[in-house]
């Protein structure tokens, strides 16, 4: 964080100002940044955009005042998922985007789905690309057209790879106050997670140490099964957790079905070696717990 505060006063720019995007734009505006970004539709109530400029992006058609809205953007965070014609931003506004005269940095939020399914196997970065379904596949090839596009120029784009993103107002603690947590049974079955600030916290350093191509899993440090952490949120409110369900009977939307499919350990040693990025909440216990007295503090 030393790092980031030392940078001059910058602008942030988020196509998709959703839960990770909003966080991190309200930190950086507390840091003396402008921020903004877009959603789909602005009227949309959201707590924690509240005090972020929003602009209409409905990734069918170009952002109106495009040219105007980004004049002075140094900074973007691309969150929006590709579709069956690639990436929205980058099919109506690369031009826009690669003619910005401060223009320094471009986080791309990707996924593990990259990966495909590697039976619990740990992955590098390194490691090659294998997506096992459409999500991944258009997620490769949006990560490697956000890098091309700026090949050559001045400005700096990382991919990142998020795992199941958590924090307050989105976790098992108020999945289980509102009766909706569910355990899915399936026997193996493992993934990583990251608290939202850790991410924000990942975005700031590498801000701070650009690397243009430069690819970061944004991971816990412990892959465990979904019920994992459901059973220990419910210990931290002395309730019982719901009854496992089998993965075969389970609803599921594709979505879900899609994730459970697969299977990875994410190796995270380049955000500590690169970055220089210490997890606040490297595990999910630290990270509920946090949430817990938080939310206690705020009843």
């Amino acid at each position: 964080m030393d790092e980031f505060n030392s940078l001059p006063k910058g602008s942030l720019f988020c196509f998709g100002l959703g839960f990770t995007c909003a966080r991190l734009a309200r930190r950086v505006q507390e840091l003396s940044w402008a921020a903004a970004g877009t959603r789909r539709h602005v009227e949309s109530p959201d707590r924690e955009g509240e005090g972020i400029p929003v602009h209409a992006f409905s990734g069918l058609a170009p952002m109106e005042r495009a040219a105007e809205i980004l004049a002075n953007v140094t900074h973007i965070v691309a969150s929006i998922p590709p579709g069956e014609h690639g990436d929205p931003i980058l099919r109506f506004h690369e031009a826009d985007l690669r003619s910005l005269p401060n223009l320094q940095w471009v986080g791309y939020l990707s996924t593990p789905a990259v990966y495909g399914d590697r039976q619990g196997a740990i992955v590098h970065e390194d490691d090659e690309p294998n997506p096992g379904s459409v999500r991944g596949a258009r997620r490769l090839a949006a990560e490697r057209a956000w890098v091309s596009a700026f090949d050559g120029t001045g400005v700096s784009v990382q991919v990142f790879r998020l795992s199941g993103i958590y924090g307050p107002g989105r976790n098992a603690l108020e999945q289980l106050r509102a009766g909706t947590a569910r355990i899915i049974n399936k026997p193996g079955q493992v993934f990583n997670r990251i608290h939202v600030d850790d991410i924000g916290t990942i975005l700031m350093a590498s801000m701070a140490r650009p690397s243009h191509g430069r690819i970061y899993n944004v991971a816990d440090d412990e892959a465990c099964a979904s019920g994992d952490v459901i059973c220990y949120a419910a210990e931290l409110l002395g309730m019982e957790p719901p009854a496992p369900i089998p993965y075969n009977s389970a609803e599921l939307s594709p979505m879900a079905r899609s994730f459970y499919a697969e299977c990875k350990r994410l190796d995270t040693g380049r955000i500590r070696t690169e970055l220089g990025v210490e997890l606040a909440y490297p595990t999910y216990r630290e990270g509920l717990r946090r949430i817990l007295d938080d939310m206690e503090a705020a009843a």
